[in-house]
């Protein structure tokens, strides 16, 4: 039966990896798979296993113990991005982001390439690389009419809003996933992962800066428009001050993320709802349909209508779908397998290397399938500890990785969307400079870890 487990994996893995090709959206087929596989452990009474991370062996446990033990871990991470992806949507209800649209003066090309390569690195790092590439690229559109031109400047902010992710525990899915599941800590990750991760955004943009593309001046002049509400620039702040102090709570209470989340989300939902003379009321649902018919909306209603709640789905499909994989045994074993015929997982001598060579592949190969399965697997994978390198430059690695292919990132499918970049213009002009800037960050991440071993 397991070579079924693992024929069904497979099929479901290549049907969203061709997502494009098979115009199926890939939360049907992550949420397909993950229904399939562990109907099959079901129906077949195969036996499940929970890893012990500090024996470094399984532990049998009952099917339904197991299923809620991965529920549990799944659901504390979807808990925690709809907390802010809401938190982010209320932000843009009071058209907050128009703020940074007023900081950009500037009408030279290569300042404002820095502009917004900077931008998209710091604002990734506390709104996650997705949000900040649709932020950044809807500014864009506002102050670069040329087409050809805003297809590089979208190139180049798509690298440094995954750059930014990789070192913030709230930057992106997958850097939250390791957060979350306690294989590194918000300071540990900062320290090891922000250097790299700075060399990864400032080197293409610097060899960008330099091409003749991004050399004069923009025509026109900059409108900034009208904003909808006073209070734009507030809650901008607050929004974007809250969502930093849910690792700082973390650090504070030892609770989950998601509970700082959700007490940050109350508190800005609260301001929301003063700043737009609103309340929650009880026949809040009986009057929904009058309240639209007035044009009058909740900022909380509106924003959780539209937050993405396909990825979401997503996420639960194919975390749960690995966690069949990991329940089996399956991933501790290969772990197993590939430590024994190499030492990958070594801290010194040849292992080291081995093991940074493994997870290179697994950052080149996020650029092909999605990170967030790579990523899944290798913490089932890997007994290493907490804060352990081998973590942080997979955070680094599959962060960052992803930005050679316009399909390899969320922040890049984004912005294929939002500007039409076609998938061989990127692959022509853009993930030579994101690998140039990936191998460097690498370089430099193996350089000062060894450092700091050595020291």
């Amino acid at each position: 039966m397991e070579m079924i487990i693992i024929i069904v994996f497979v099929l479901g893995y290549l049907a969203i990896t061709l997502e494009h090709n098979l115009k199926v959206d890939k939360l049907i087929p992550a949420l397909g798979m993950m229904a399939l596989l562990w109907a099959i452990i079901a129906l077949t009474h195969m036996d499940v296993f929970e890893v012990n991370a500090e024996l470094k062996e399984l532990e049998a446990t009952h099917i339904d113990e197991i299923l809620l033990h991965h529920l549990g871990k799944t659901a504390e991470i979807l808990i925690f991005l709809l907390g802010a992806m809401t938190i982010v949507e209320i932000i843009d209800y009071f058209d907050g982001f128009a703020t940074i649209k007023g900081y950009i003066k500037t009408r030279s090309k290569r300042k404002l390439l820095w502009i917004f390569s900077i931008l998209a690195f710091v604002l990734s790092a506390i709104i996650d690389n997705l949000t900040a590439t649709i932020v950044l690229i809807t500014i864009l559109q506002k102050v670069l009419d040329d087409k050809k031109t805003r297809l590089w400047f979208a190139g180049l902010i798509v690298i440094a809003a995954n750059a930014g992710g990789a070192w913030s525990p709230i930057g992106d899915v997958t850097t939250t996933m390791l957060w979350i599941g306690d294989k590194v800590s918000t300071a540990q990750l900062i320290e090891h992962v922000l250097v790299p991760s700075i060399f990864c955004m400032v080197i293409p943009t610097f060899i960008a800066s330099r091409m003749k593309v991004f050399q004069g001046k923009i025509e026109g002049e900059f409108t900034n428009g009208s904003k909808k509400s006073k209070y734009g620039t507030i809650m901008l702040y607050l929004g974007l001050g809250m969502i930093v102090f849910v690792p700082i709570f973390k650090t504070i209470t030892h609770l989950p993320p998601y509970v700082g989340m959700m007490l940050s989300l109350a508190v800005v939902a609260t301001l929301a709802e003063i700043y737009s003379n609103r309340k929650f009321t009880i026949s809040a649902a009986i009057e929904h349909s009058e309240a639209d018919a007035q044009g009058h909306h909740s900022p909380v209603h509106q924003s959780l209508s539209r937050i993405e709640l396909p990825s979401i789905l997503f996420f639960l499909g194919i975390l749960m779908a690995v966690a069949a994989l990991e329940s089996l045994g399956m991933l501790f074993h290969f772990a197993e397998t590939l430590d024994e015929s190499m030492p990958m997982l070594g801290t010194e001598g040849v292992g080291e290397k081995v093991s940074d060579l493994v997870i290179l592949i697994l950052g080149v190969g996020s650029a092909i399938i999605d990170n967030v399965p790579l990523v899944a697997a290798s913490m089932g994978m890997f007994s290493v500890g907490m804060d352990d390198p081998v973590w942080h430059f997979i955070a680094y690695s599959a962060g960052t990785g992803g930005s050679m292919l316009i399909i390899g990132s969320a922040a890049g499918v984004v912005a294929m969307g939002m500007e039409k970049i076609d998938f061989f213009w990127y692959l022509k002009k853009i993930a030579w400079l994101a690998f140039v800037g990936f191998i460097a960050g690498a370089g430099v991440f193996i350089l000062i870890r060894n450092l700091i071993l050595n020291g």
